[in-house]
């Protein structure tokens, strides 16, 4: 192991590297780790962890960070880990009670996950339910990359080289544009509405929330907004090339709003990216993909479902990320999780398994398991 610091003592925060199927991202960037050591707290970072974002074990270094060679050596010694992705099988094997895990999770879609976590002891804490109002603070930057890339990866697959129906979503003068319809006009779909209607595609976004819609039709007088129902999806779905689902419900596994039966109605070589394949997606045939093998066809309609898009534009993630998160970390590590969740309340609402109990309702729903509120 690689010590910078070898005098720096307290409560360590581990990042290891992630091993989820090509995510290049990294939980905290080495200007992260600067601001943790700041404040007395032991950064240790596995060797490699920051490399498919761009960041070299030097620049953690500097930064004051240690360097683990293992990520069992991170896990070993960590009392906070922070992640990007939910922890793989090999990781969970490493957790223990009484430590505290800070990443995304999406238990409502992995009922194994769910009981495999709440089996070690861990305190998780999920980045998606962490909610003010409204908002979901630490899933926005996330949803405002893949909501923008959902454009560009279905643009690319409605080329007739990538086994698309060979339509171009902008058209050229004297063509008329593609069709991009959108299910969800929040955080993700309002990012993929801004792609799309910059590229000169006609675009509808699909929402029930009157409110919601008013406010898209004011911001983007570019796209038209169009009340979420079946009936309604019928009547659009046969013209349209383009189908993204972004559609969330925190904490809980995405509606199933199109079916099979209604997939048939779009024509062959069309797209449909279902950014809410973490949360189980919302279209019946969505299955996960990776970005080694992000792309397969069901009812001759192609389907982008990687279940990691940012990790994609890994560098502009990781740097999104850490942003937001890095706030919560820190109060977490000097402040411990009782008083964290006193100064920041909305941190309560993250926490989705405590002291061997699952305390996320809508997990708990999701999977028929039993749940309750943490520190009772």
């Amino acid at each position: 192991m690689k010590e910078n610091n070898p005098n720096s003592a307290g409560l360590v925060v581990g990042c290891p590297k992630e091993i989820k199927n090509q995510e290049n991202r990294v939980a905290l960037t080495p200007g992260g780790a600067r601001q943790l050591v700041r404040q007395g707290v032991t950064v240790l970072v596995e060797a490699g962890a920051g490399a498919g974002a761009a960041y070299t074990d030097a620049e953690y270094l500097a930064a004051g960070a240690l360097i683990a060679e293992t990520a069992a050596d991170v896990f070993s010694r960590a009392d906070i880990v922070v992640k990007v992705k939910e922890p793989q099988p090999r990781e969970i094997e490493m957790l223990r009670p009484g430590q505290t895990l800070f990443t995304y999770l999406h238990l409502a879609a992995d009922k194994r996950l769910t009981e495999a976590l709440v089996a070690s002891g861990v305190t998780g804490i999920a980045y998606e339910t962490v909610q003010i109002g409204r908002r979901l603070p630490l899933l926005e930057p996330m949803s405002e990359v893949a909501g923008r890339m959902s454009v560009m990866v279905g643009a690319y697959y409605l080329a007739k080289h990538a086994g698309g129906r060979g339509t171009l979503l902008g058209g050229v003068p004297g063509v008329l544009p593609g069709n991009v319809v959108i299910l969800g006009g929040g955080t993700c779909g309002t990012n993929a509405a801004k792609v799309a209607t910059g590229i000169g595609a006609d675009t509808t976004i699909l929402e029930v929330s009157s409110e919601r819609m008013t406010w898209l039709d004011t911001a983007m007088p570019a796209a038209r907004t169009l009340y979420s129902s079946e009936s309604a999806l019928l009547e659009i779905l046969p013209r349209t090339d383009l189908l993204i689902g972004a559609v969330l419900v925190p904490g809980a596994k995405a509606p199933k709003l199109v079916s099979r039966e209604m997939l048939g109605l779009m024509r062959e070589g069309t797209v449909l990216v279902d950014i809410a394949v973490d949360q189980g997606g919302c279209i019946e045939t969505t299955r996960p993909t990776t970005h080694e093998n992000p792309v397969y066809t069901e009812e001759g309609v192609i389907h982008y479902c990687v279940a990691n898009m940012p990790g994609a534009f890994a560098r502009t993630s990781t740097q999104a990320l850490t942003s937001v998160t890095l706030p919560y970390l820190q109060l977490l590590a000097t402040a411990g999780l009782e008083a964290a969740c006193f100064r920041a309340p909305e941190l309560l609402g993250g926490i989705n398994c405590f002291r061997g109990g699952l305390t996320c309702q809508e997990v708990g729903e999701a999977h028929d398991l039993p749940w309750k509120e943490p520190f009772t």
